[in-house]
């Protein structure tokens, strides 16, 4: 088999590990969102284009399992070469900056300084497509919606913000 073939070859158990890790992300991020929606996000003052809190885990689902799929369709191509490496590197930043958004806004009522992380994941998501194109022009784009959804969520977040200042 030629390793264009192999590469195009489904791996069940390594997607379902990219499933896990970037869902198990999300789980986390949940302990700290979900007993904060009821409380104390609830009695922020928020603009009108605020979802309701019932949208935010079917998005955030969605929007994981896309991250999930561009990071196996990358990991297909993984290797010991540098531009794996830093690829493999800014995938997990940017993994770490989404959990952190979470525990510092709602874990830690720091709306502004969840404000300054979400700039740091923005900017890391953008970093992270680029990269991801390198390997395949799919998982880049995979991660557009995600993008686009953290874009909303800082504008979100800086309007509760100053809102509520």
């Amino acid at each position: 088999m030629s390793s264009t073939a192999s590469i195009k070859k489904f791996q069940f158990f390594p997607f379902v590990i990219s499933l896990s890790i970037t869902l198990g992300i999300g789980f986390t991020a949940a302990l700290f969102t979900r007993p904060q929606i009821a409380g104390w996000y609830s009695t922020l003052k928020k603009p009108s284009f605020n979802p309701p809190p019932q949208a935010f885990a079917p998005v955030w689902t969605v929007i994981y399992i896309l991250i999930a799929t561009a990071a196996y369709l990358v990991w297909k191509h993984r290797s010991h070469k540098p531009v794996y490496k830093v690829t493999r590197a800014v995938y997990f930043i940017q993994l770490f900056l989404n959990l952190l958004w979470s525990a510092v806004f709602f874990g830690m009522h720091q709306i502004m300084g969840a404000f300054f992380v979400i700039i740091l994941l923005w900017i890391s998501i953008d970093v992270t497509i680029n990269w991801f194109s390198k390997f395949n022009k799919v998982a880049g784009w995979l991660l557009w919606p995600y993008l686009l959804w953290v874009t909303f969520a800082g504008l979100l977040n800086a309007s509760i913000y100053f809102l509520n200042r």
